[in-house]
């Protein structure tokens, strides 16, 4: 996984760099496709929303991209609440994918059953 970290309005850290390195290690363990990371860290020029910092991130796989975003005045807390969301996304997404393939599964099995209690040589309709 490659994880790019940039920062707008503020210098990205080492310790900021290696500590999303270490909590964004968990994304990597449930997606194992995931090519791409982007981590951007803003902070908030508006007065009434001073020192309060925005994290935005895009985990990038094969065929979907995963996005959220968290703010909070501490990097830490911002970094947790963005690593929740995504993990929440991913979650979800395979969890909808796995549903989607025990139905088809299931209606295979609904219809192998229904042909072995009605087989094609006895017939309900006798008149003849």
């Amino acid at each position: 996984m490659e994880l790019t970290c940039t920062g707008r309005g503020v210098r990205v850290t080492d310790v900021m760099r290696r500590s999303a390195e270490r909590k964004l290690a968990r994304l990597d363990r449930l997606e194992q496709r995931v090519t791409r990371l982007d981590v951007e860290v803003i902070v908030e020029k508006n007065p009434r929303l001073a020192h309060m910092k925005r994290l935005e991130a895009a985990l990038v796989t094969p065929r979907k991209t995963y996005r959220a975003h968290a703010e909070d005045p501490g990097f830490e807390n911002a970094l947790d609440l963005l690593v929740e969301r995504l993990e929440r996304q991913v979650r979800d997404h395979h969890e909808k994918r796995r549903a989607k393939v025990l139905s088809g599964a299931r209606s295979v099995t609904n219809r192998n059953e229904l042909e072995s209690t009605n087989p094609e040589g006895s017939s309900a309709d006798t008149s003849g």
